[in-house]
């Protein structure tokens, strides 16, 4: 089986992070976001599976703990850099280049992997928009939804880390991304921010941002 190198993902420039989360997500996100740097030069978009009317509150909630500006993606809002978006419940969420402009799309199509919002259907739409440019990023959560996300992620030349069995509520999204061989880290939650500082750092230049109250390293690759 082809996997593009780490030598040849850790040189493709990072254009987003796309991160997939479930049970324990919301703890996990809160330590994980409140860790990376204010001035990342990537966004970040999220999908934390939760009902409606769940996420717009959790999206609040990660705003005040992080620091960072944090909201509920919205039909047609602008991809911009330095911002967090979620998914909100209910909802797939994917990005689109329409005529030049990145774009969040939300649609009510049919769940995948059983779930909606789903990170699968995000972590697709980033592949199709930036190619190798995708940091994939799975945290805690019940079932796989995310494993084939990751596999596309990696075959394009992008990069997946996950977090670690002992500090995962549940180990089954990320535990599913590590036996099928498409997981780069695996790190737990609290060493997750450096190790995203760390790649985009290198991707893209020192003005990519540190994470708050850790230590990047001297050098560039994780």
């Amino acid at each position: 089986m082809h996997r593009p190198s780490p030598a040849l993902r850790s040189i493709l420039p990072i254009e987003v992070v796309a991160v997939a989360a479930s049970t324990g997500g919301p703890d996990a996100l809160r330590l994980l976001l409140s860790l990376l740097s204010p001035d990342l030069t990537v966004p970040i978009v999220i999908v934390q599976h939760m009902p409606a009317d769940f996420t717009g509150p959790l999206a609040r909630r990660l705003s005040e703990s992080s620091g960072l500006k944090v909201c509920e993606a919205t039909d047609g809002a602008s991809l911009r850099s330095a911002q967090v978006w979620i998914a909100p419940g209910d909802f797939h969420l994917a990005i689109e280049n329409r005529r030049g402009e990145l774009l969040l799309a939300t649609h009510r199509g049919p769940p995948v992997n059983s779930v909606r919002p789903a990170a699968d259907v995000l972590f697709q739409s980033a592949v199709d928009v930036f190619h190798g440019g995708v940091l994939g990023v799975v945290l805690t959560g019940m079932g796989q939804d995310g494993c084939a996300g990751a596999e596309a992620v990696v075959r394009a030349g992008g990069a997946v880390f996950v977090q670690d069995l002992n500090s995962s509520v549940v180990w089954g999204m990320p535990g599913a991304v590590v036996k099928a061989g498409w997981a780069e880290l695996v790190l737990p939650i609290d060493e997750l921010a450096a190790a995203i500082c760390r790649r985009v750092r290198h991707s893209r230049g020192p003005s990519a941002g540190e994470p708050r109250r850790l230590d990047c390293g001297k050098d560039g690759a994780s």
